[in-house]
């Protein structure tokens, strides 16, 4: 079972919602219902999370992904639809039963750290608790393992300004953890920090998540960071979800030109893996110089391939063989950037 679903999610700003949702139904577009004084926000949105899974939603401003993040947990109340936790409806909830799903089982992080001035970094990241009503020392307990955690040990008595950006980001981090909470939303919670602070962050959310396996719902305006970051990437445009697959599926099979566009100065060499871009082996290609696991970013196949015609061959997750990888279908995967992969390589060299 799927940890969370979202079945037809609509949300309408205006006058007469529920009537939008029927013209939107019957086929009215977007900017019809705008001319009207009414924003469709979200149009008939659908997905499954999976438990463990890191499921990023990217779409450029207006797209309406905050807004779906939203009403994931209750902050908005979708016009029509529906949200499912463990199969529970949420959106069939009384406010107080939301309450405490939110406070218990649901997190967020959001782009503005929402830190108190006011209170010391462990008094920050044990607010949620607090709020639930834990007792004191229980909720510092927990607080100072989540800040450990988070990277932070050893800056439990320091004030908010006292910290950079990062590590502000950090504490908010590790406030969503400290309530064991098993779904975590991130609303563009990376998308305030300069760039090297923000692959940091990257690192330390691909760590966290190795080791804890929480479900993640992480929404941004980067690419680069829904292919690094995502299970699965749902791209959305208009309100609408355009596409919802892994970083592979949408990088070799853009199911629209809006997609197409969207990908083209994606890094393909650092999503890629040998066994998405492999051929079936062929009785004419008898001979290979390497063999790999077909997860291998294809940027490790570059220096190979780059000196030589033969093969790689490609094994399968038994160990059996499964294809190959050949020069032509590398640089041909790799569009317009095979410069940008040999570059890499021979700096890593």
């Amino acid at each position: 079972m799927s940890r969370l679903k979202a079945e037809h999610l609509y949300k309408v700003f205006g006058r007469r919602p529920e009537a939008a949702v029927r013209r939107l139904e019957d086929g009215a577009s977007r900017d019809e219902l705008r001319a009207d004084g009414t924003t469709a926000a979200v149009i008939d949105a659908s997905f499954e999370v999976e438990a463990g899974q890191i499921f990023v939603v990217m779409g450029l401003s207006g797209s309406g992904k905050s807004t779906l993040l939203r009403m994931l947990n209750g902050l908005l109340e979708p016009t029509a639809g529906s949200v499912l936790y463990d199969g529970r409806d949420l959106t069939a909830l009384s406010p107080r039963e939301l309450r405490e799903v939110r406070s218990s089982n649901i997190s967020m992080v959001f782009q503005h750290f929402a830190l108190f001035p006011h209170r010391s970094v462990l008094e920050n990241a044990a607010y949620g608790l607090e709020v639930r009503g834990v007792p004191r020392r229980e909720r510092e307990e927990r607080a100072a393992e989540a800040l450990e955690l988070a990277g932070l040990a050893g800056w439990e008595t320091s004030w908010p300004d006292e910290l950079s950006g990062g590590m502000q980001q950090r504490v908010g981090l590790a406030r969503a953890l400290a309530t064991d909470a098993d779904l975590l939303l991130m609303d563009e919670s990376f998308s305030a920090l300069d760039p090297l602070i923000r692959r940091d962050m990257q690192d330390q959310l691909l760590d966290l998540q190795k080791r804890l396996k929480k479900t993640i719902v992480f929404i941004t305006h980067d690419l680069n960071e829904a292919m690094r970051l995502g299970d699965r990437i749902a791209v959305m445009r208009d309100g609408r979800i355009v596409q919802n697959g892994t970083a592979e599926d949408i990088l070799v099979r853009p199911a629209d030109d809006y997609v197409a566009s969207f990908i083209q100065d994606v890094d393909r060499s650092r999503v890629l893996t040998a066994g998405s871009i492999m051929d079936e082996p062929s009785a004419a290609v008898p001979h290979t110089t390497a063999t790999v696991d077909a997860d291998t970013p294809v940027a490790e196949l570059f220096t190979t391939l780059s000196h030589s015609d033969t093969p790689v061959a490609v094994t399968g997750r038994d160990g059996e063989p499964a294809g190959v990888v050949t020069r032509e279908g590398l640089l041909a995967a790799l569009g317009e950037q095979p410069h940008a992969a040999t570059e890499e390589v021979t700096a890593r060299a």
